[in-house]
């Protein structure tokens, strides 16, 4: 039984962290472009931060995953699994937005759809395991200084 615990966790740790990584070598030449010519807002942290950050964040939200998922099944936490799923999802695909595409407005629409989902998913996990939704807490937090850095990179270069 605890062998299974451990690969659940390992399960969960590392797709979430491969998700993260994926998109972070599919944007690699944006984040380039980035670092290089944008004009960027105050506060904004030097550019080793993001992927420790990132590395961070993913490990938590792989923890609290792992901790629903080994939860007793329920409807609560089918639910809590297809949020997370739906909110790594739209986590990804705000770096293309961002970086590859540059289009910072929409990006910055993106992350306010992700912010919303972190909450959905934090009150979903809250319903199956307290410590997972506090594990969260990071993340909303992170993803919401993204945003103001989303907001200033989108008006600041016009």
């Amino acid at each position: 039984m605890k062998q299974k615990r451990v690969q659940t966790y390992l399960f969960w740790i590392l797709f979430t962290e491969a998700v993260g990584a994926l998109s972070g070598w599919l944007t690699r030449d944006g984040m380039e472009f980035y670092k290089a010519q944008m004009v960027k807002p105050p506060l904004s942290p030097p550019a080793i931060v993001f992927p420790i950050v990132w590395a961070i964040l993913y490990a938590l939200m792989g923890i609290g995953m792992a901790r629903v998922y080994l939860s007793a099944k329920s409807e609560e936490r089918t639910d809590a699994i297809q949020v997370y799923l739906l909110q790594l999802a739209i986590n990804f695909t705000w770096s293309i937005f961002f970086f590859n595409l540059r289009t910072y407005g929409g990006a910055l629409a993106v992350l306010l759809i992700l912010l919303a989902l972190i909450v959905w998913m934090i009150l979903r996990f809250r319903r199956v395991d307290r410590p997972a939704a506090r594990l969260q807490i990071p993340y909303v937090l992170w993803v919401s200084f993204a945003a103001y850095l989303n907001a200033g990179v989108w008006i600041l270069n016009r």
